[in-house]
């Protein structure tokens, strides 16, 4: 049977084929799931709430004079909801076993609210995953698709009305775990991938995860030597990779089981991996476009080196720590703390027999077996009598020329500067000026290594630095310390104090792709939400540098360049000098080699560079990528560029402006045109979420629970120093002393939703998801409530037939149209705590602590007023539609239960009738514009008689509003008024509007159609 077509209002909250809300996107259980057991303790309050019960309906039949009312026979009753057995759902068998029976409703549910719920049946848990994948988006099957099309996504589920909505997950580290602050990314792009979904766009939401090439061969090397007492220099290095790619598969899978706990519903058939075949494919073509294009170069420089890890590290990947004087601070494998922030005094002795001398200062007194010259001003006259002579080096002999640099500040120390090409930027521009040699005395694993004397090899560049100045004392050249203001860079992945080695490494030109970048900000093609990081957007782009591309791991990508050597038969001629070859593969490259040296390709000899590439350049790739470019797939032709990024502010420079940088160069397009950046996620007293302080909070400890011994096991069980283990179990007894208590997928996905993530840092704690915890138990009471009141025999009608004459309903239906108005600009908006605030405004202040209050005299009676109740139902229908987004297992539990319109209802509404005329402002908006209960909903009060709730609209306005028990008027609260709306009550005008949708119908108080938005604009359908 044809089903009817529902109003354009109605299809913006639909749920998607098969009565379902993608809820999981995780692969459900095997066996049904079987809620605790409840102690004693529970038991008898239970029952001593049941006997309470019992005797408020029975005096309640006495004051109606003996009649048994619907109402409470429905509550003290175990009917189900009508059209369910024993063994059905909806009209599907429940398997044997599935707790789904007569009464489910009030099946006491556990704490917390787990998902799924218990009672939930294993058939839609099941029949909505697609064996662990969550919405497909592509158009459904028309061969499963079994279901009535009332329930269809607005158009069918495939995009055939709405428009495409494209975005990838960020993708976490694989050997990783996700903390809170993870999953507040996945609750907001969840919230509005399931919100298009139900408007009918076609939506792709790419899952994936990052090999994360430095946080991954850390951790397996801490646990490889924790473990068996083996080093990375003591395996292969295909051994090694052996090991990180087993731990990959032990531990690889936990953030996806993370992400299917929050309800997440990702593309799980397109989840990527930044080490598959396909995506590694992509690194290496992307690496060699860019060579080819002259952007990519190999060069000797100064690079960011973390003797900690042995690798450099991107300049984004170094954070600048001010300090105002002395400062003691830990450096990992230094044995002894070290004091930053003082300038040492010593003097280099004039070469002659004159007894001159030259002071300098420096805050590296270690760095001076690196010294190859003294430079001053020339204009400064307390060294003329110095330009041209050499000073005696008083640790190698060395003679060291005084030269004579503009550059050269008088007024900062004394005048005189130490060049070290080997371990400063400016010093390495002076000596590149001037001719100098070039020597480095620090080695990659942050001990020294100087030119001459040896009575320092091997020891570590921090403890040199006190036998350095203690040597300038015996020798009497020591002439002082002071404090001094500096700035020390620190890595931000190991914590080392970050040196600067000269290094032959790929750089990447990013100037160019760095201006067009930000001409897309400037333009307006890429819009970057809140507007504020524009200027840093800016300012960052103007300032960057060329991307050191090289890192010196074994896990990762393998650099594509290979170094070229020719051995012909019957003679050793000698090689290229320098000569790199960059190709896809070594056969290429040998073919490309052997054109170059004008030789056989048999002749050619290759060596491919043992560096790996930057993570963030692969994850950079991501959103095309990971649809299959190169290649011209069909996901990529249809879903990039992507529609929006959401991801945190703090990974603006890291990923996001270089995601708009190469997906430029390499596609011709911006890879999005909107980024959302949220703020971070902070504890309760505003610290960053950190291993090291105890204070992570896996997300799946919230939902189930987890006393203060399994927090401390799962902290051992972590791979941290014993420093870091002690400081960590210390800090996590200080803030859970009791645990986490258990309060469930939707409570943490409402309380992160509920922060305004466009400002300040987030300070989440416990408390606020217990909040979210109470909100879900009174909506499932207030569905309970529904449904006893609707009763056994109820007949259902659609919402947008509802024809309200009673003021209360009239009133409740026009706060609904209002937040659904609210709720739709604001996730147009991209503010989804604004949307959150709009569902539960409505929830708790129209709907709950007002309408049910009000109507519960007139349910009393044994013939309600079917309008009364069919408003009921349209409440809590399209109040869980509007939580859906939010919070999906809570809405699709209950959503499942209400009583809906048989398929076949008559006189479907067309979608060329006016909008207006219908259903007035109840739809999620595309944009701006009407939407509240006055604006939209036609002929409410305009406030202009002093009223500013429903209560005070009584003499006022005319209109009479029903009294509570004993007489007295239920208590309302007042509504902020929508924009341009003239009143703040919504209350409905006297006397009512007959006929269909009259509630939320009638003309604009302007003479405007209030929602022009909602009409068919040129060549896109109707919403």
């Amino acid at each position: 049977m044809a089903a009817p077509t529902l109003p354009r209002a109605f299809r913006a909250l639909r749920f998607p084929p098969g009565g379902r809300a993608r809820c999981s996107g995780g692969v459900p259980p095997p066996d049904p799931v079987v809620a605790p057991p409840d102690n004693p303790e529970r038991i008898r309050l239970r029952a001593r709430e049941h006997k309470e019960r019992r005797q408020r309906l029975k005096r309640e039949r006495e004051a109606l004079g003996g009649a048994r009312p619907e109402v409470g026979a429905m509550r003290g009753a175990h009917a189900p909801p009508k059209g369910l057995g024993p063994q059905t759902h909806r009209g599907v068998p429940t398997p044997p076993g599935a707790r789904w029976q007569e009464g489910a409703i009030f099946v006491p549910q556990p704490r917390g609210w787990l998902c799924p719920p218990p009672t939930a049946p294993a058939t839609w848990r099941r029949s909505g995953t697609d064996g662990g994948r969550s919405r497909r988006s592509s158009p459904p099957d028309p061969v499963r698709t079994e279901t009535p099309k009332t329930l269809e996504w607005g158009g069918g589920g495939g995009g055939r009305e709405g428009g495409v909505l494209s975005l990838v997950l960020p993708p976490p580290n694989v050997t990783g775990s996700l903390h809170v602050g993870h999953a507040l990314t996945v609750a907001l792009q969840d919230a509005l991938v399931r919100w298009r979904r139900m408007q009918g766009w076609a939506v792709l939401w790419v899952p994936g995860t990052d090999h994360a090439g430095i946080a991954t061969q850390a951790v397996v090397e801490r646990w490889l030597w924790q473990q068996r007492g083996v080093r990375r220099q003591d395996l292969t290095r295909s051994e090694f990779l052996d090991e990180v790619w087993a731990w990959k598969e032990r531990h690889g899978d936990e953030i996806l089981r993370q992400l299917r706990s929050l309800g997440a519903s990702l593309d799980w058939s397109r989840c990527a991996f930044t080490m598959d075949p396909g995506f590694s494919r992509a690194v290496t073509e992307a690496f060699v476009r860019l060579h080819r294009s002259g952007l990519v170069r190999r060069d000797r420089r100064l690079v960011n080196w973390s003797c900690a890890l042995r690798s450099a590290v991107a300049d984004v990947e170094v954070e600048p720590r001010p300090l105002a004087g002395p400062t003691t601070l830990r450096v990992p494998g230094c044995p002894h703390a070290v004091t930053f922030g003082v300038l040492v005094t010593f003097a280099y002795p004039v070469e002659g027999d004159d007894g001159l001398e030259l002071p300098v200062a420096t805050t590296r007194p270690e760095t001076m077996l690196g010294d190859v010259a003294v430079a001053v001003h020339p204009t400064d006259p307390r060294y003329q009598h110095l330009h041209g002579r050499h000073l005696r080096h008083p640790f190698t002999g060395q003679l060291l020329p005084v030269v004579t640099d503009p550059t050269v500040e008088p007024t900062r120390g004394t005048g005189a500067v130490k060049v070290t090409p080997g371990h400063s930027h400016p010093d390495l521009a002076l000596a590149r000026a001037h001719g100098l040699p070039l020597l480095s005395v620090i080695g990659d694993d942050g001990t020294m290594c100087p030119p001459g004397g040896g009575w320092l090899q091997g020891v570590h560049r921090f403890v040199a630095r006190d036998k350095v100045v203690t040597a300038l004392s015996q020798r009497g050249l020591y002439r002082g310390t002071q404090d001094h203001a500096m700035t020390l860079p620190i890595c931000s992945r190991s914590g080392d104090v970050i040196e600067y080695l000269l290094k032959d490494q790929w750089f990447l030109r990013c100037q160019e792709m760095a201006q067009r970048a930000r001409e897309a900000v400037v333009s307006g093609r890429l819009q970057l939400v809140p507007k504020f990081h524009e200027k840093n957007w800016k300012t960052w782009m103007d300032n960057v540098g060329d991307w050191c591309l090289s890192r010196q791991l074994w896990w990762g990508h393998r650099v594509p360049a290979y170094k070229v050597g020719v051995s012909p038969p019957g003679g050793d001629p000698p090689n290229p000098p320098g000569l790199w070859v960059v190709a896809r593969s070594e056969d290429e490259a040998r073919d490309e080699a052997a054109r170059l040296c004008h030789v056989p390709p048999k002749d050619i000899e290759l060596q491919q560079d043992p560096d790996v590439l930057d993570t963030w350049f692969s994850s950079a790739l991501f959103p095309f990528a990971a649809l299959g470019w190169p290649e011209e797939t069909p996901d990529l032709r249809r879903f990039y560029p992507t529609t929006l990024l959401e991801t945190g502010s703090d990974l603006l420079f890291f990923w996001v402006a270089r995601m708009a940088m190469l997906g430029q160069e390499l596609t011709g397009r911006l890879p999005f045109s909107q980024v959302l950046l949220h703020s971070l996620v902070r504890d309760a007293a505003g610290r960053k979420m950190s291993k090291s302080l105890g204070n992570v909070i896996d997300p799946r400890d919230v939902i189930g629970g987890a006393s203060l011994q399994e927090l401390q096991e799962k902290l051992h069980r972590t791979i941290l120093d014993p420093h870091e283990l002690a400081v960590a179990s210390e800090g996590q007894k200080r803030q859970f002393p009791h645990g986490i208590p258990e309060c469930g997928t939707d409570a943490l996905r409402l309380a992160l939703c509920s922060h305004n993530v466009h400002g300040d840092d987030i300070r989440l704690d416990v408390a606020s998801v217990l909040n979210q915890r109470h909100f879900c138990n009174k909506v499932w009471n207030a569905v309970k409530f529904v449904l006893a009141a609707l009763g056994p025999h109820f007949t259902p009608q659609p919402p947008e037939e509802t024809s309200p004459h009673a003021p209360m309903d009239r009133w409740v239906l026009s706060r609904l149209a209002r937040a659904v108005g609210d709720f739709g600009r604001r996730m147009e908006a991209l503010e989804v705590h604004g949307a959150t605030a709009a569902a539960q405004h409505f929830w708790l202040r129209s709907f709950c602590d007002v309408y049910l209050e009000a109507i519960k005299p007139s349910l009393r009676h044994p013939d309600p007023d079917p309008t009364t109740l069919q408003t009921l139902l349209s409440c809590a229908e399209l109040g869980l539609r509007l939580l859906a987004p939010l919070s999906p297992f809570l809405a699709e539990e209950l959503w499942h239960r209400l009583p809906r319109a048989p398929p076949g209802s008559p006189h479907p509404l067309p979608r060329s009738v006016p909008l207006r005329s219908h259903v007035g402002p109840l739809a999620l908006p595309r944009g701006g514009g009407g939407g509240g209960g006055h604006e939209g909903g036609g002929q409410d009060c305009e406030g202009s008689k002093g009223c500013v709730s429903p209560r005070g609209c009584t003499a006022a306005c005319g209109n009479t509003m029903p009294s509570g028990p004993g007489g007295r008027h239920v208590g309302f609260e007042p509504h902020a008024p929508g924009p341009g709306t003239g009143g703040a009550c919504g209350a409905p005008p006297p006397g009512g509007g007959a006929g269909s949708g009259a509630w939320m119908g009638g003309g604009s108080r302007r003479g405007r159609d209030p929602h022009p938005h909602l009409s068919a604009g040129p060549g896109g359908p109707p919403l």
